[in-house]
């Protein structure tokens, strides 16, 4: 580790010193590790690390694939640490403490709280319906807490597969009805009245749960910034579920996750009639899932979420759009 995020970290802790317990995780084409550190003489046990170190072309593994690939990379890490910074206090679904962020030269550095330690060690590949609807409840908080809010120093479209940081796979598509109607999505979804913060990468593993999946936190902000909340609940359930139940589960999912976003309203946002979100909203979710369709089909067209029930959505979202 970088001696001064070292020095950083154990100024703000208080504590005498921090060692390595294990690696959680390798960033994404080597750009870095998370890490859990045990904290000496701190007020906390131990302190997660996302340490970032951004490679040059000749020491990454596939040459940074392209140049825009990396510069995303780049700003996705520089976004993450300017929401723990600036906006992440503000949200009242659950996620990781920041203790510390720091950056220096081609590193950057976020110290995080560690989940597990207080309670979120639970992590799902197959969740139940209840398991879900905990995650939509964090969801329907974060985009209350966030509607109608700024997002400066973040993306100013949140996401991940969004057609401006897509180019690549935009052009690869040989579905050529979506890839015509690849502006008209995104059209659809940034002109929406009703906009707030969304995640970015709501997949199920990005949920670390308590052990009696009684409550639930998220992770990975890399990708947060503005947009419609239905980008991150297709997201998300397309994360979780296989297509027979994608369509079994869709209505009741997205009746709980609007029952959550009006009482979280009610609460953050009094002065926002849910009623009118939810009629706009709802309507956007088979967009959203088009969306994110369009780009799994550039990106890997052989993927699991290549499915019946997502040309089924994407085929009835067109037929509307050439209405």
């Amino acid at each position: 580790m970088n001696e001064r995020f070292y020095d950083n970290i154990c100024q703000v802790l208080g504590a005498t010193e921090i060692r390595e317990i294990e690696e959680i995780q390798s960033l994404w084409s080597g750009y870095g590790k998370i890490a859990r550190y045990k904290v000496i003489d701190g007020p906390v046990d131990s302190v997660v690390l996302k340490l970032v170190r951004f490679p040059n072309e000749t020491d990454h593994p596939r040459g940074w694939n392209t140049s825009f690939s990396h510069e995303r990379k780049v700003k996705s890490y520089q976004v993450e640490s300017h929401w723990y910074s600036n906006y992440s206090e503000l949200s009242t679904a659950r996620l990781p403490k920041c203790f510390a962020t720091d950056s220096v030269g081609a590193e950057m550095m976020l110290a995080l709280e560690d989940l597990d330690a207080v309670g979120f060690s639970k992590r799902l590949s197959a969740p139940s319906i209840d398991e879900m609807f905990l995650c939509l409840t964090w969801l329907a908080e974060f985009h209350a807490s966030f509607m109608g809010k700024d997002c400066s120093g973040l993306w100013e479209k949140g996401t991940y597969w969004h057609l401006d940081t897509r180019p690549d796979e935009l052009e690869v598509l040989d579905d050529l009805a979506l890839k015509a109607a690849a502006q008209a999505l995104d059209d659809k979804l940034e002109n929406c009245r009703f906009k707030t913060v969304v995640h970015g990468d709501a997949k199920l593993a990005n949920f670390c749960f308590a052990e009696d999946s009684s409550s639930v936190a998220a992770v990975d902000f890399q990708y947060v910034g503005g947009g419609c909340g239905m980008k991150d609940l297709a997201y998300f359930v397309g994360s979780c579920l296989r297509e027979d139940d994608c369509e079994r589960f869709e209505t009741i999912l997205l009746d709980r996750y609007f029952l959550e976003l009006k009482k979280a309203l009610q609460r953050f946002q009094p002065h926002v009639d849910p009623d009118e979100v939810e009629d706009e909203w709802r309507s956007l979710y088979p967009v959203a899932w088009t969306d994110f369709h369009r780009f799994i089909k550039g990106w890997s067209p052989g993927h699991w979420k290549v499915h019946s029930y997502s040309e089924r959505i994407a085929r009835q979202v067109l037929e509307r759009l050439r209405v």
